[in-house]
């Protein structure tokens, strides 16, 4: 897959009127700098550790906190718990069936524009100073190609659409929560974006969009993404695990690792975070918040009314 260097886009204004030859010169380079289209291909970008450092929904969590939605503690508890997750999600699927079952229950109850604007604040707080300058080159070299870029994560859709808008992305495919009424009820919509999953997705996608797979191109860190990466005609392994780049080499594909020394130190814990079983414990801490209130409160058989 090719991809030509990046260029400068601009689109003509508009209603513009040319009254000089001047004028008329100016606009025929604006054309001829404008980058035709390419609607077949595209690129699927992993978001935790390959397009930023860390966890998304770690760094969510982490701005939850802030706001005293939870406590350190509890963020001690997600970080123990997705390291658990990151090992075993691989090999034991029900795992990742467990995770299913309690990924985005904690936002039951939330509106979901409160859900967006959250998303919307902590992504500029704590993660845009995250992103990997070479990972967001690369997503703007297919764009300068004229393609459209993706990102593909089991973060809430609502955050992935968020981080998509501020990096001048397509869009985002991700976990969905079950809305009604502009309400979340705390179920999904189909299954969490994970392993087979963004595969499946990224397939459904290029249906719906008219995208050639064998001219598509998707990145990743984990070798949890190894059947999305297979679905493609190109696949990049950036700041790949030992697994996934034991695999990369075995089937061909090409490693990026944008990782220094120090800066891989400094992510080690957020980078093992992955995101179905931190969301398990924010759904297993709100549970255990709203079992303590009732506990607290008093008994009405016992207030002389």
């Amino acid at each position: 897959m090719q991809i030509r260097p990046s260029a400068l886009r601009r689109k003509r204004p508009s209603g513009r009127i040319v009254v000089s030859a001047a004028g008329w010169a100016a606009t025929e380079v604006e054309a001829a700098l404008e980058i035709p289209s390419d609607p077949t291909a595209a690129a699927f970008f992993d978001v935790d550790n390959t397009m930023m450092q860390g966890a998304s929904i770690y760094y969510f969590a982490r701005g939850l906190a802030k706001r005293k939605y939870f406590t350190s503690r509890d963020l001690a508890r997600f970080a123990y718990q997705q390291a658990r997750f990151r090992l075993l999600a691989s090999e034991h699927a029900g795992t990742v069936s467990n995770a299913k079952t309690t990924a985005l229950a904690f936002i039951a109850g939330w509106k979901v524009e409160e859900m967006e604007r959250l998303c919307e604040e902590i992504f500029d707080e704590l993660m845009a100073d995250r992103i990997w300058s070479g990972t967001l080159a690369l997503a703007q070299l297919h764009l300068d190609a004229g393609q459209r870029v993706w990102l593909v994560t089991a973060a809430p859709v609502e955050l992935g659409r968020i981080m998509a808008a501020r990096l001048g992305l397509t869009g985002a495919i991700g976990t969905v929560a079950e809305i009604q009424d502009g309400v979340y009820t705390g179920r999904l919509v189909g299954d969490l974006m994970h392993g087979p999953e963004k595969a499946s997705a990224i397939t459904t996608l290029a249906l719906a969009e008219g995208l050639d797979l064998t001219r598509c191109a998707a990145y990743s860190d984990s070798i949890n993404d190894s059947p999305m990466l297979s679905t493609v005609g190109y696949a990049v392994a950036v700041n790949p695990d030992p697994a996934l780049r034991r695999e990369a080499r075995k089937r061909g594909w090409e490693i990026r690792d944008f990782r220094t020394g120090r800066k891989a130190a400094k992510i080690a814990v957020p980078a093992a975070l992955a995101t179905g079983v931190v969301i398990g414990g924010l759904a297993t801490y709100s549970a255990m918040r709203k079992r303590r209130r009732r506990a607290a409160a008093p008994d009405p058989g016992q207030t002389g009314e």
